[in-house]
């Protein structure tokens, strides 16, 4: 019998937002990757663009090294640029585990960062069950 595996929902990831009208923003996602739901995302500087937010800085993604939202929804985006729904400010609060590090984010100290970036902006990561 095979094994079902489910994908993650936004009710993995959104544990609590106060009013979606305010906190939410449509955007417009870097071409060349697929987004999965939880995605930590920087802003690209000069095209205001968004992509998985990396470590450090990145060559002509400069600004990006900064987490300021998460993705809502999976987008792909492989075969040109896609708009997305991410949660752009708060008050909420989101399932740490759920949320999804660009690969260049290994390191504890770096993922704390990210955290900590992303409740500046009233995104708040909680570690939930």
């Amino acid at each position: 019998m095979p094994v079902l595996v489910a994908s993650p929902t936004l009710g993995d990831l959104l544990k609590f937002e106060l009013n979606a009208s305010y906190t939410r923003e449509t955007v417009t996602l870097k071409a060349g990757t697929s987004y999965p739901l939880g995605s930590v995302l920087g802003r690209i500087t000069a095209s205001g663009e968004y992509r998985l937010s990396p470590a450090a800085e990145v060559v002509g993604d400069e600004g990006a090294e900064v987490a300021v939202a998460v993705l809502l929804e999976a987008v792909d985006a492989t075969d040109g640029v896609a708009t997305g729904l991410i949660a752009a400010r708060g008050p909420i609060i989101l399932a740490d585990g759920a949320m999804v590090l660009d690969a260049s984010v290994d390191q504890p100290a770096e993922r704390t960062a990210k955290v900590s970036q992303l409740a500046a902006m009233g995104l708040v990561a909680r570690t939930t069950v």
